[in-house]
C-alpha cells in the first residue's frame, strides 16, 4: 500500500518528489479566511527545493491575495491521479518589481509567459512542511 510521506524540509525532497513539482500541473491555494472559512483558489506555482520557497503570480485585488495577507500561512496541493503533494508554509505579499519580475520568470519557465497585468504581486511562501505520496516509478 502507498502511504502518504512526509519530508522533514525542502532540500530532502526525492527525485521523483522533484520531477512530479516541475511537470505541468496546477495546484490549489487554499487559505484560512478571517472568518475561519477556507478559500480555495486553482493556480499555477512554482518550487525551488533549494531555497524552499514557493512561488505564485497573481493580482494584489484578487480575494487570495488579501486572505494570504490576513492569515499569514498557506498550502499548495497539486495532484495527478494518485500521486500528490502539499506544500505549507507563511506566506508573504512581494509587490517589488525585482520579486515580481522572479516570479513571472519562475512561472514563464514552468507554464508559458504571463499575460501583462500591472497590479501583479508574488504569494511567496517559506514552505515549512511537505507531505504526499509521489511512488517511485
Amino acid at each position: 500500500m502507498n502511504r502518504a510521506v512526509s519530508y522533514p524540509e525542502p532540500q530532502s525532497l526525492d527525485g521523483p518528489a522533484i520531477a512530479f513539482l516541475t511537470e505541468r500541473h496546477l495546484a490549489t491555494l487554499s487559505v484560512v479566511r478571517p472568518d475561519g472559512r477556507v478559500h480555495v483558489s486553482p493556480v499555477g506555482f512554482t518550487f525551488d527545493p533549494e531555497s524552499g520557497l514557493a512561488w505564485v503570480i497573481t493580482s494584489a485585488t484578487a480575494r487570495k491575495t488579501m486572505h494570504a495577507a490576513a492569515a499569514g500561512r498557506v498550502s499548495l496541493c497539486q495532484v495527478d491521479g494518485g500521486r500528490w503533494l502539499t506544500l505549507e508554509g507563511p506566506v508573504r505579499i512581494a509587490d517589488d518589481a525585482e520579486s515580481v519580475a522572479e516570479a513571472e520568470a519562475r512561472y514563464a519557465a514552468r507554464y508559458q509567459a504571463p499575460r501583462p497585468n500591472p497590479t501583479r504581486v508574488a504569494l511567496v511562501v517559506a514552505v515549512d512542511r511537505i507531505y504526499g505520496r509521489v511512488p517511485n516509478p
